[in-house]
């Protein structure tokens, strides 16, 4: 069977920095960022925070807004009976499972409507798909996860598109309560990859992407697509629970099976989108990994410094902001810089560059490492499997 080639065709954003693509990207190439100090719990001490309203956010409202923006985006008439959904999230409705806990008559609640697939379901019946649903739950990176899943559906010839992505609404009571425990949680803001950073911030938001194979969008005279899927690659570290491995084992083998599997070599990738949490054992870990795995470093920069930390949507949320860099030959800065980068490429104003190929990282608890690469559309250079 002939290798499929897979486009992205929509894209939907909800985060601090704006419920839409168009604002989110907007507001983050002004420098801006959705965080700020909020003490949603009296006995936990005030931390910086981002959150899409003004009050903590529901996972189900968060994906609607994604799902439908996507959906017009890539200018498709519902229903969509033959598309996959494949959605994403490492918390999904805890915050409705904490809230029904705390109530005398929690037995008698709805909890059905929040298991951790039904955000998955929610969407497949917004669209009023029959196809396959997935509901991956992968730590941070869920969100790559879910694109890679969707992806190989369709390059595989399984389905024609399908919809992607992952959402996280982590402002919740045990939520906090963890990461306080953990110390890893920031006092004033989210300072990825500088020296004195403090940690990371939590923050709410979705993404979603529209997939589909090359041949349908032609053949439906689709609108521009925002770029290709190139391959991705997964790893596990094996080494503890929250911190990584610090020989670096397995965050290499997820970057070196994403180049292999796309058919890329590190000299052809132009940005990385990193995980960048603002902590001291990531960024450290980030940057010694991309520095040993490049000869000729590339521009790198994390957003969570503007949008907070979305765990399992954050991979997603960077994905999106690839392919935007992609498609508009800009890459986004690094929210929160200070002045003492520990890595020597660091994007901190826009940078105008005509990029290729990007790459997202992703790597969470219990050492979920996951790495995607992104083309640009019309890019004469790749071809569509990423090979020269």
């Amino acid at each position: 069977m002939p290798e499929t080639r897979v486009v992205v065709t929509g894209m939907g954003l909800v985060t601090a920095l704006g419920t839409t693509v168009a604002t989110t990207w907007k507001n983050l190439l002004a420098g801006k960022s959705g965080l700020c100090l909020r003490q949603p719990l009296p006995e936990l001490p005030p931390r910086p925070m981002a959150l899409v309203g003004n009050s903590t956010a529901d996972l189900q409202d968060l994906l609607g807004l994604a799902v439908a923006e996507a959906i017009a985006a890539a200018g498709l008439p519902l229903p969509l009976p033959d598309c996959a959904v494949v959605i994403g999230s490492s918390r999904s409705f805890q915050s409705r499972w904490e809230s029904m806990a705390r109530r005398p008559d929690w037995h008698e609640n709805p909890w059905l409507a929040a298991l951790p697939h039904m955000g998955a379901i929610a969407v497949a019946r917004q669209i009023h798909s029959t196809g396959p649903v997935l509901a991956p739950m992968a730590a941070c990176a869920t969100g790559l996860t879910a694109i890679f899943q969707g992806y190989e559906l369709v390059r595989r010839g399984q389905c024609d598109r399908a919809i992607v992505g992952a959402a996280e609404a982590p402002i919740t009571p045990l939520t906090l309560a963890g990461f306080e425990q953990l110390g890893a949680l920031a006092s004033t803001g989210c300072y990825p990859f500088d020296r004195d950073r403090e940690g990371l911030a939590l923050g709410e938001g979705a993404a979603v992407l529209v997939l589909e194979s090359e041949t349908t969008w032609r053949a439906r005279s689709g609108p521009k697509p925002y770029g290709y899927i190139l391959g991705a690659g997964f790893s596990a570290d094996a080494y503890h629970r929250t911190a990584p491995d610090p020989a670096l084992r397995g965050s290499r083998l997820a970057l070196k099976n994403c180049l292999d599997y796309s058919g890329l070599e590190p000299e052809q990738v132009g940005y990385i989108h990193a995980h960048g949490t603002g902590t001291q054992l990531n960024d450290d870990h980030e940057v010694r990994l991309i520095q040993s795995g490049f000869a000729s470093l590339p521009w790198v920069s994390s957003t969570k410094g503007a949008t907070g930390h979305t765990l399992g949507a954050s991979g997603a949320i960077g994905a999106a902001l690839c392919l935007l860099a992609l498609r508009h030959g800009v890459l986004p800065p690094n929210v929160g810089f200070r002045g003492h980068s520990i890595y020597p490429k660091l994007v901190t104003e826009p940078v105008a560059a005509e990029v290729g190929v990007a790459l997202c990282l992703s790597f969470g608890f219990g050492g979920q490492n996951g790495v995607l690469a992104l083309g640009r559309a019309g890019n004469g250079s790749v071809s569509p499997l990423g090979r020269i």
